[in-house]
């Protein structure tokens, strides 16, 4: 393989043995107007026979890569995975289930190439049930409010990608839901355009009741990253003053009483003030301690993409 790949598509899956052969011929339908092209299969510990179909088919083109898990790790680590085996200029996500369309891969490629760096799919004629599609809104509303970035669809799986932007993408955990988020957190260019949703063909959705509370933890996590991804000693540093303030405006008053011959060693403000002393010190620890990290984890950031910049010349 070399530099000269146009477009990289990435498609992680888990037992989706009915429509991988439809959605190939799909890709390579679309795929055949650019110069050259790859797609990047990331089977996520599928139990089925997804992976012999996988196979099957590069056995046929060239052009297909194959990344198998042992066992499922999840969206976001297969996503990380296929972008670091990716050598696109330009690099598209979309589900397997064919329920994304990549016909619509032109037109993300379109918008790219006006100069944004992340193009992302908007399901406005969503083709889901009402106990998946209303829930959706309200969590695209919410998130869309908490982060600051003002899109209609944040978890849907056909975007577009330049290469360096996903060279710089920390995508772990349950990340992937907030990766337009992140992208524009980096001061990347992030856009959205309307996309053709079809009705799932094949198969059961992949997602249960669990995947919300999940989100909503995932979405405090996101709250505090946006916030104090780079400075927590601003949110601990400042609830360590409060605490630590309260407590010594507590303890002074006792003392002033103390003075005036007030008992005060069975009383609970007592107590109550000390801690807040102690919650305050141990507040404002953390708060140094997350600077300390914040600074060690953006050095090695720095040095992971020098590594990977280095292994793609070395590719070429």
């Amino acid at each position: 393989m070399t530099d000269e790949i146009t477009v990289s598509a990435v498609i992680p899956l888990l037992n989706e043995e009915e429509s991988l052969r439809e959605l190939y011929e799909l890709l390579a339908e679309n795929l055949t107007q650019y110069d050259s092209w790859e797609i990047i299969f990331v089977d996520d510990g599928s139990t089925d026979s997804s992976l012999i179909i996988l196979e099957e088919l590069r056995s046929r083109d060239a052009r297909i890569k194959i990344i198998s898990f042992q066992m499922n790790y999840g969206k976001s680590a297969a996503l990380d995975a296929g972008f670091n085996a990716a050598l696109g200029k330009y690099i598209i996500t979309l589900d397997a289930d064919l329920q994304d369309d990549p016909g619509e891969i032109p037109n993300l490629i379109a918008e790219l190439e006006k100069g944004n760096d992340l193009v992302s799919g908007w399901k406005k004629k969503r083709r889901d049930p009402i106990s998946k599609t209303v829930p959706s809104k309200i969590w695209n509303l919410l998130t869309s409010i908490l982060t600051g970035l003002r899109i209609h669809d944040f978890n849907c799986g056909l975007k577009a990608y330049r290469r360096e932007v996903t060279r710089r993408l920390p995508v772990y955990g349950e990340m992937h839901r907030f990766l337009p988020a992140i992208v524009h957190w980096e001061g990347f260019r992030v856009t959205e355009i309307p996309v053709q949703h079809h009705p799932r063909k094949y198969g059961k959705t992949k997602y249960g009741a669990r995947r919300f509370l999940n989100g909503l933890l995932d979405l405090l996590t996101i709250q505090f990253l946006v916030r104090y991804k780079k400075k927590p000693m601003h949110l601990f540093g400042l609830a360590g003053l409060i605490f630590t303030f309260a407590g010594f405006l507590i303890l002074v008053y006792l003392t002033w009483g103390w003075l005036n011959g007030i008992w005060i060693g069975d009383r609970p403000l007592f107590l109550l003030g000390i801690l807040l002393v102690v919650f305050g010190a141990q507040s404002f620890s953390l708060g140094l301690i997350g600077e300390m990290l914040t600074r060690s984890s953006s050095d090695q950031h720095e040095y992971l993409i020098r590594l990977k910049e280095g292994f793609d010349q070395e590719r070429r």
